[in-house]
């Protein structure tokens, strides 16, 4: 078996069955798994997951990173592609993934992806970064550090794993690392089509830093307007106009803005938590 898509959820059903249907044509006909790793979702999220033919397990939630390990030691796969529920894969990229995990040498339109900026020349290659599109409020965040938004998605089974971190984890990586490359060949991240959605997210996640940022000081966490207000408005302003926001029209003006306030809440979680301690 070539390649196993591994995804965590929980209470997804509303994301789910976009996202496999768009990694369909990667796993048919025997040529991959789907491994979907539940942590006790109350919706139809199971029910989608198995109509599509996936391996569902439902393990105890252990964390972002643990429970995202636990989905790739499931795979069988020689190569591992790694997703969130709310990501589809465009159908460009899903033909450069089932490419670049093949052994077909050479590629019959090899000058036109070397032209895109594909890596796909080296036999030593080991992973792949993937773009990725971010839509918030349904609408395409071009600007403000948003696009590439290059990822480490796809990768040989054994040569990553999640770092052990409460939040934004990314994959610790051992091998060489190509990119693929071009604007229909992305994910596209279905994130926060609601403000509602958003604010949830900022809460949740600003509580999972702040309990980053107590460890790392060993429990020691002064009261700072330099991070609870300072910061939030640096991070604003480099992201906004720095980073050319606010050409992404008044999705960007909101994003920004929130984003700002989650650097706030972080940091007065964080002193908030430090008081909690012996």
């Amino acid at each position: 078996m070539n390649l196993s898509v591994v995804i965590i959820t929980f209470n997804e059903e509303a994301n789910i069955g976009r996202t496999l249907e768009s990694v369909k044509p990667l796993v048919a006909d025997g040529k991959g798994e789907i491994i979907v790793v539940d942590s006790g979702s109350t919706d139809r999220t199971v029910e989608i997951a198995k109509s599509f033919g996936a391996k569902v397990f439902v393990d105890e939630w252990k964390g972002y990173a643990a429970q995202k390990n636990s989905a790739i030691d499931k795979a069988t796969g020689d190569w591992i592609l790694s997703l969130d529920a709310d990501e589809v894969v465009e159908r460009d990229l899903a033909s450069l993934v089932a490419y670049v995990i093949s052994k077909r040498q050479p590629h019959p339109k090899q000058e036109l992806l070397s032209a895109m900026g594909v890596t796909t020349s080296h036999a030593d290659l080991q992973g792949f970064w993937i773009q990725r599109r971010n839509l918030f409020l349904g609408r395409w965040l071009r600007h403000g550090g948003f696009w590439p938004d290059l990822k480490l998605r796809l990768f040989r089974k054994g040569s990553g794993r999640f770092e052990n971190r409460a939040v934004h984890e990314d994959i610790a990586f051992a091998g060489k690392a190509g990119r693929l490359k071009g604007v229909l060949s992305a994910l596209v991240h279905h994130s926060y089509p609601t403000l509602s959605d958003y604010i949830d997210h900022m809460n949740r996640y600003s509580s999972l830093g702040a309990e980053m940022v107590v460890a790392k000081r060993n429990g020691r966490v002064r009261f700072s307007v330099i991070n609870i207000v300072l910061r939030p408005l640096a991070t604003f302003l480099y992201n906004y106009f720095l980073r050319l926001g606010f050409l992404d029209g008044r999705e960007g003006l909101l994003l920004h803005l929130y984003h700002a306030v989650y650097v706030s809440w972080k940091y007065a979680k964080a002193w908030e938590l430090s008081r909690k301690q012996p």
